[in-house]
Formats: structure tokens, sequence, C-alpha cells
């Protein structure tokens, strides 16, 4: 129901970045609303579809659920009460109130974590498909680490150290950017800076995890496409070979932004990183379909579990025949 909900926020959102020409922290007032509408909505329909593959703690498995909710309710209601205010719900220590939003809200978003640290501590139950299983336990526990990258951005920066070193305690404490002030120039829409380290920038890949390895992990394990001959160990390490890319290349963007870096102006240490990594990937991959193709026992595309079930039930069929024959013979 809430993703639904934020479904209808974030229209009214939209139509308030439309109407109300404010500016907090150089963006729309209701621009950062609408953005969290559709990323709570999105993250609601994902855990929710995650948790139907839970079967043997179906208690946990409601009370991570209803946690969530009532988590993301409370922070989606801090964003809007402070767009509506016309100040900043993050980091924003400027008044009692503002504080005591800004700590209930960053309280909440704990939780938040640690109930997608519990939903992926129940999908280590048995899951036939074994691929398509570790795909969702990879795309949660790199979520975890997006997640975590949130980390980061409560913590004071040099500015704001010093400040509070000299008595003069700021009214603003953390960023979402790294050697840059937050609010300054950025991309459309995202607002990810184009001259420093940005933390959302591994922040939102990171959570997108929870719908990118299901992904592949549902077409690895399609029977009707390139990854037919693959065996199970070989599907299951081909997924966790995407899965470890994945993550390193959400670490990499975090030390990128830790390093004051933009994520559109790449130095020649995070080009060769990514370059590297994406090497190792491109080989392993090779490897696992060359030994795939090695190992396959039918050219012709067809499992071989699949042959043996269907000549094994070939076999029933024709044994009952005969027996049905001779029982015909013996009237």
């Amino acid at each position: 129901m809430l993703g639904v909900a934020m479904i209808l926020v974030f229209p009214a959102a939209l139509a308030g970045v439309l109407i109300d020409h404010r500016v907090i922290t150089g963006a729309a007032a209701w621009l950062k609303p609408a953005k969290f509408a559709i990323s709570v909505s999105v993250y609601c329909f994902t855990f929710v579809w995650l948790l139907g593959f839970v079967e043997s703690r179906p208690r946990l498995a409601r009370f991570a659920a209803n946690v969530t909710v009532v988590s993301f309710i409370v922070e989606m209601t801090v964003i809007l009460a402070q767009a509506a205010r016309g100040t900043t719900s993050h980091f924003n220590l400027t008044t009692p109130l503002n504080t005591f939003l800004w700590l209930t809200m960053g309280a909440f978003i704990v939780v938040v974590w640690t109930m997608n640290l519990l939903l992926a501590i129940l999908l280590f139950e048995l899951i036939p498909d074994r691929p398509f299983a570790w795909s969702l336990r990879l795309g949660l526990l790199v979520s975890l680490v997006g997640m975590g990258a949130g980390f980061f951005m409560v913590r004071p920066t040099p500015e704001q150290m010093a400040a509070m070193t000299a008595g003069r305690g700021p009214h603003i404490v953390g960023a979402h950017t790294v050697g840059v002030t937050d609010g300054g120039p950025g991309l459309p829409i995202v607002g990810w800076s184009t001259v420093g380290g940005d933390l959302r920038v591994s922040h939102f890949f990171g959570i997108h995890a929870m719908q990118v390895l299901p992904f592949f992990g549902w077409y690895i394990s399609r029977r009707r496409n390139a990854f037919t001959h693959f065996k199970e160990i070989h599907r299951l390490t081909l997924i966790s070979t995407i899965g470890l890319t994945y993550l390193g290349l959400v670490l990499l963007l975090v030390w990128q932004a830790l390093r004051g870096q933009s994520v559109i102006h790449p130095d020649v240490y995070t080009r060769t990183v990514v370059l590297v990594l994406l090497t190792l990937a491109g080989l392993s991959m090779s490897i696992i379909a060359s030994h795939a193709k090695r190992t396959d026992t039918n050219p012709g595309g067809f499992d071989s579990r699949t042959v043996s079930s269907n000549a094994n039930h070939a076999l029933v069929n024709a044994a009952f025949i005969v027996f049905q024959k001779q029982k015909g013979k013996d009237q």
C-alpha cells in the first residue's frame, strides 16, 4: 500500500515543483520529495516481492515489512513537512525542531537498513533455483553496502569540524558532497555534483542492486536463451561474478567520492581500476562460458537433466503400454 501511496505523492510533488518556486540547497523545494517518493515506491514493491520467497519464517517476514513501512512513513513525513516549511530535511541542526526531525529521520533510516539485513538473512533458506536465489541475496547484500554509503554523509565536513572546534557550532552537520558545498553545480534532476565528490552516486547504484542483480539471476535461469546449456554450477558462478563486479563498482564509486572527485570527471586511478575490474569480470565470464561449452554433452542445446527426465518418463510409459497389452492378451 505504501508503494501505491508514494506513486500518488510523486505527481503531487512534481506539481509543487511547478507551483512553488522556492529553492532549498540549490534545488527546487519539492524536487527532493518527488525523488524520494518514486524511490520509496520502487523499494517497497521490490521488498514485498522479495518477501514472497521467504516461506519458513512468515512472522519475521511480516515484522520486517511492517517496520520498513513505518520507517518510510516517518521519513517521508519529515521530508514533506520540511519541504513545506522551506528548509532542508537532511543534516539540519538550525533549530531544536529541525534537529529533532533530522535525528528522528536518521534513526528510522538505520531501521530500514536493519530490516534490509534481516531480509537478506531470511533469504538464506532453501530456494530450488540456486543461481536465482543467490542473485536475490547478492542484490540485498550489495544494497546494504550502497545504503551504508549514507553513513559517510552524516560525518562533519572539515569546515564543520573546524567550526565545532572553535566553539561555533555549525547549523548543518554532514553533507552529500565531498570537497565542495552541497547545492553547487550538479547533474540535472539527480543533482550529483559535477565539481566534487558525491556519495549519492554510490548510494543510488548500491540500493538498486536489489533490482539489477535479481534481473540478471532471472535472465540467466531462463530455459530458452544463451545460457540453456549452462549447468547449475556455471550459472551460479556467472551470477556470482556479476554480483561481485557490481559490488566492486559500488565500492569504487564510494572511493571516488571520498577523494572529492566528480563521477563525470574520473582521474587516471579511477579509470585504471574500472578497466581492471571490467577486464577481470570479462575474463571470468569467458572462462565460465568456455568451460560450460566443453562440458556440455548435448550440442543441440537441450539440457541433459531434461533429456534424462523425458527418457525416464518414456520408459515408464512404454512399460505401462506393454503391461496393458500383455494384460489384454491374458484376458
